[in-house]
């Protein structure tokens, strides 16, 4: 089942993201942030964007997020996006659903363009984001240290929806979750 985090889903949150920090190059964050910090993460976030996961039996398998791509205010209708799914729930479609339903999401809030930063190779990353329709927009060399070795990334780009001149403001998720609407939204998935 796909819903809307709660700052209880921390703790599992963290777990999921724990192996990533310590074992891979997926993310260039080094040290582990903490339940405490992932719930101020959790609840900072979906003031502005979507955190989403992935339940199954009473358990968080996976979570999705969006957030600012840049600070500025021209950038509000580009939001870069993250997923992570736990070791033993991979290969299973979880992550294309879990995906689909936050670049849904997004474009109930009026974004209209998703921005995926991938560390290179990563090919089952760059697989995902090609089947979603996201397409290269650049790579930055060398643009993290870890593990020993510098890592090139990519950024994939996919327009959400058309650009409007002048576009609509953003609507907040936390106004879009207590207006009921993603709820409703989600039910329906």
């Amino acid at each position: 089942m796909i819903r809307i985090a709660h700052e209880a889903d921390a703790a599992a949150c963290h777990a999921i993201y724990a192996p990533v920090i310590e074992g891979s190059a997926i993310t260039f964050e080094t040290e582990l942030p903490g339940v405490e910090a992932m719930r101020g993460r959790i609840a900072a976030r979906m003031a502005s964007h979507p955190w989403l996961v992935w339940e199954e039996n009473g358990t968080v398998r996976a979570y999705a997020y969006a957030g600012r791509f840049r600070e500025r205010a021209a950038y509000d209708w580009v939001a870069e996006t993250s997923i992570y799914v736990h070791e033993d729930a991979r290969r299973r479609g979880i992550a294309r659903r879990l995906y689909g339903a936050l670049l849904d999401a997004m474009r109930l809030q009026g974004i209209n363009q998703a921005v995926g930063v991938i560390t290179l190779p990563g090919d089952t990353s760059v697989a995902m984001h090609a089947s979603m329709g996201f397409t290269p927009a650049g790579v930055w060399p060398s643009a993290g240290y870890k593990l020993g070795r510098w890592w090139d990334v990519g950024v994939w780009s996919l327009f959400l929806s058309a650009t409007e001149n002048p576009p609509s403001p953003v609507i907040p998720f936390a106004a879009l979750v207590a207006s009921g609407r993603m709820q409703a939204f989600l039910a329906e998935r």
